[in-house]
């Protein structure tokens, strides 16, 4: 039963998430922090445990991983995980894509990592830097020039990214809209040195590829010839550098403040360097949890944790109803050092499903906690 007033059994602390005082705060909350919650206190770490079988925690190098369009210019990106309402994948390519794609299955929705380069898409022309995010609706024609290589993390949906409700802060959450960058046609005729014979390849890419062969359609012209458009469907770009990260001095807030976009079963959510909580007491890291209700995928894009180097690249999979958080040593370390940072500098992307992923073999075989 949800309640305003909620029970309190044995010893707690009077404040959330904070004066633990040598207590482990455990969460317990149904529909991803949103839904019923129990704070649980406990004498020891939750995340001390050695884990075997299929639902176990996974720690992946994103550099370790070998897409293969980072050798070929042919080659695609790698799947890393998948369940019937997404897929995860990695890309590194460094080469001009030969060819066109387009996603039939779902919207795309990609983060650029690392490099710069140009996505030419129906709507016209978009520059992509590190830090982007790139949209790119179902079933439209694009391809990257990269300047160099560039790492991508793609989240596939089958259904529709949408912007989450604004709800109480109106149109400034998550973003201010006027920081999208929306491409302006720009009609391309020839591409040289694209194809052999003069042709225009577009992959339709579709889960089905295993059962039915893939897909190709050829054009003899461009077929990104469009001379305008119009409408509410497009491709865009935005940068985590223009998102507004919402904050609370006394308490640390949950991921969704964080959420950045969503679809049927997805949410993807922005942690961004802030302001630290600065009420003497206050728990500053992520509290233990088991995420009920949702596979958690977080993608390290970079910054620090109160002095500590977040890995760059870094890939972990935390299955619902496993726990896991922020190393002991590391919050202990928040508190001794309360008063010397102010601010969490971490640039993490995280990535919430509602059903339970699949790992890839090759994310399997490159598990850091198995090696």
């Amino acid at each position: 039963m949800e309640s305003f007033v909620h029970l309190r059994k044995g010893k707690t602390p009077r404040r959330l998430h904070a004066d633990l005082d040598g207590l482990k705060d455990d969460e317990l909350g149904r529909g991803g922090f949103t839904g019923r919650t129990a704070n649980i206190y406990r004498r020891h770490d939750p995340t001390a445990f050695r884990a075997s079988g299929p639902l176990r925690p996974l720690d992946v190098l994103s550099s370790e991983l070998k897409p293969s369009d980072a050798t070929d210019a042919n080659g695609g990106p790698l799947l890393m995980f998948s369940n019937d309402d997404c897929r995860i994948l990695l890309s590194r390519r460094h080469e001009p894509m030969p060819y066109f794609a387009r996603h039939v299955d779902g919207d795309l929705l990609s983060f650029v990592h690392r490099g710069t380069g140009l996505l030419e898409t129906e709507f016209g022309p978009l520059r992509y830097r590190e830090g982007d995010w790139v949209y790119i609706p179902k079933a439209c024609t694009w391809r990257q020039v990269p300047d160099r290589e560039t790492t991508w993390v793609m989240i596939e949906a089958t259904d529709e990214f949408r912007v989450p409700p604004p709800g109480p802060l109106g149109r400034h959450f998550p973003f201010d809209p006027s920081q999208v960058t929306v491409p302006e046609p720009a009609p391309i005729e020839d591409v040289p040195g694209l194809t052999a014979h003069e042709e225009y390849e577009v992959r339709l890419v579709h889960r089905d590829v295993l059962e039915g062969g893939p897909t190709t359609l050829v054009y003899q012209h461009n077929p990104l010839d469009i001379e305008g458009w119009r409408g509410d469907n497009f491709a865009f770009t935005f940068n985590i550098d223009d998102y507004n990260v919402i904050t609370s001095d006394s308490v640390h807030l949950p991921p969704t403040v964080h959420l950045f976009m969503q679809a049927t079963g997805v949410y993807v959510m922005n942690f961004l360097p802030k302001p630290a909580e600065g009420v003497a007491g206050t728990e500053r890291t992520p509290w233990y949890h088991r995420n009920v209700d949702y596979d958690e995928i977080a993608f390290f894009h970079g910054g620090s944790l109160y002095g500590i180097p977040m890995p760059p690249g870094l890939i972990t999979h935390a299955p619902q109803g496993v726990h896991h958080g922020v190393p002991e040593k590391a919050r202990e370390r928040a508190r001794r050092k309360f008063d010397e940072h102010s601010r969490v500098d971490w640039q993490v992307i995280a990535i919430d499903t509602r059903r339970r992923l699949t790992p890839s073999p090759e994310v399997l075989a490159n598990d850091l906690g198995q090696h």
